[in-house]
């Protein structure tokens, strides 16, 4: 059982413990974006082959987001955690012995499932979250997160350099069996949980996308970011890889860290956040977006406009994120581990839709096609900020993303 000042469990140190234990986690579906070159040549399928491993991994997270996530309006968050790190480090022993694409895949896709242990532990810190502070705790676990995603390259590139590209996986699942333990141990108690069903609580997490204009479309925001996202990560390694760069695998991982900025940019979304400014960082991050791959055109031949096109695409990313995340968490306070799960599942299915087409365009059109992709997502989400401006979403948003009546007493949470 919680006790009663639950929240005061929230400490700075419980903070950084979940923002740490939440990248590590999602770093698993990122490991293997820099070793596509490495993976392809080792198991003997083309670039497009091995670019599934990618999407097989955001289809499992993609899942888990939708079956898994709700269950922490059904179950102890704590005992969740756990038992799903635990499944982690199944997931990645199986990555890690697989003899070729296919049993590759399924351990990706088991990883992926598992890997939104992190996704349960955002509604859980926004719960634990007073009001006032709910963007700054929101955007410091995501600032983990962002960390996670960012080292996961760079680690995977230097541990394939070193021990080839099947190492990383073992690493990675001792590391998942460590955390399961000290989150057994740190993780706060919670009261007793609403009684539901479980295929009520996953109906339920879609019908929220019926429900709540806002949360449609945020969901939307965010799978076109995503997607862009996806698109110069899953074709990134194939550009460095082949002329004129020749870039091993410990150099394209270090690629990773170029996108540091976008840490920055998260908190800065945070505190956006928390003083009502969301229109305006949806609308930057939307032109961030689409100007990252003008910029990335040029990287058939300037590795100055990779890192430029990098930085200003997690910039982009990492904003449009923070703000979709902080008001959908103020929807309906009782519901946000569903909230989550429909906003999350949309938002990876975003990111298998722009894997999946890098592949497919890389190898049909190569890096010019792969900027006009990507650019394209980036006009979806200004196309959507357009329209949120001529029509708002009603009067959700009035309450949630505006505050236009400020004497609104707040949401118990």
């Amino acid at each position: 059982m919680a006790h009663p000042g639950e929240r005061q469990a929230l400490s700075g140190r419980l903070v950084l413990l979940m923002a740490v234990a939440t990248g590590a986690v999602v770093a698993n579906l990122y490991y293997a974006q820099p070793l596509l070159n490495q993976v392809s040549r080792s198991l003997h399928v083309g670039s497009a082959g091995a670019s599934t491993v990618v999407t097989a991994t955001q289809v499992g997270y993609a899942a888990g987001l939708l079956l898994i996530v709700p269950l922490g309006d059904l179950r102890p968050r704590r005992s969740l955690v756990v038992l799903l790190f635990l499944l982690s480090a199944v997931a990645l022993v199986a990555c890690a012995v697989a003899p070729n694409l296919w049993l590759f895949e399924v351990g990706s896709v088991a990883a992926g499932g598992a890997s939104v242990a992190g996704q349960v532990m955002v509604p859980f810190a926004a719960d634990l979250a007073p009001e006032e502070r709910r963007g700054r705790v929101v955007a410091r676990i995501m600032t983990g997160l962002l960390l996670g995603i960012l080292l996961a390259r760079t680690v995977s590139g230097l541990v394939a350099q070193l021990a080839g590209w099947r190492a990383i996986y073992w690493i990675s699942a001792g590391l998942m069996v460590v955390f399961a333990a000290v989150l057994g141990r740190a993780l706060p108690a919670e009261g007793k949980r609403p009684h539901l069903s479980y295929p009520h609580l996953v109906g339920s997490s879609l019908r929220l996308l019926a429900d709540e204009p806002a949360l449609r479309r945020r969901a939307w925001h965010g799978a076109m970011a995503f997607a862009a996202f996806s698109v110069l990560w899953t074709s990134l390694a194939f550009l460095l890889s082949a002329p004129p760069y020749h870039y091993s695998n410990l150099v394209i991982g270090l690629f990773g860290l170029v996108g540091v900025a976008g840490v920055a940019a998260a908190n800065l979304a945070g505190k956006l956040a928390d003083v009502n400014r969301t229109a305006i960082t949806t609308a930057v991050a939307g032109v961030l977006l689409t100007l990252s791959f003008v910029v990335l055109g040029a990287g058939t031949t300037s590795v100055a406009a990779v890192i430029v096109g990098i930085i200003v695409l997690d910039i982009g990313t990492q904003g449009m994120q923070i703000t979709n995340q902080a008001v959908i968490y103020a929807l309906r306070p009782e519901a946000r581990s569903r909230i989550n799960s429909a906003y999350m599942f949309c938002y990876f299915v975003g990111g298998a839709v722009g894997s999946v087409t890098a592949g497919i365009v890389f190898s049909a059109d190569k890096w010019t096609g792969v900027c006009l992709l990507g650019g394209g997502f980036g006009v979806a989400t200004l196309a959507m900020t357009l329209f949120d401006w001529i029509r708002p979403p009603g009067p959700a948003r009035d309450r949630v993303v505006e505050r236009v009546d400020e004497s609104e007493p707040s949401s118990p949470t």
